[in-house]
């Protein structure tokens, strides 16, 4: 099967982002947590570069992350820890630049309710 190498873009923006600071239920599946969801439909790596911003303080990052080819990588805020971990509680917003076009979608699983809220939607690219 041929991949179409023109899907997707470089650059992405989240403009909301909130990781909870509780949640209701054990282990990972239950864990409130904000997720990039990305693809990569080519036949080359993707070497993502990730800026968090905040409403009362500068930005951090950037986070480096990779796509393998042919790949899809749900990568979770929660886990992001270098250059520093993305403090729970806090609004927050993201742009995501990649080494190729990729395809972007944000998650938030919510489980401060013993009923987990999903939301989803596909990321701005430019």
């Amino acid at each position: 099967m041929e991949v179409n190498m023109h899907w997707g873009k470089k650059r992405w923006a989240i403009a909301e982002g909130y990781i909870p600071s509780y949640g209701h239920g054990e282990g990972r599946e239950f864990v409130s947590h904000e997720t990039i969801c990305v693809l990569n439909p080519s036949d080359e790596e993707a070497e993502l570069s990730i800026m968090i911003y905040f409403s009362d303080r500068e930005p951090a990052g950037p986070f480096k992350e990779k796509v393998g080819a042919r790949r899809t990588s749900h990568i979770r805020f929660n886990d992001l820890s270098e250059p520093e971990v993305i403090p729970k509680g806090t609004d927050f917003s993201c742009t995501l630049e990649s080494s190729i076009p990729v395809i972007v979608q944000h998650t938030r699983l919510d489980t401060r309710q013993a009923e987990s809220a999903l939301m989803t939607t596909i990321a701005y690219s430019e």
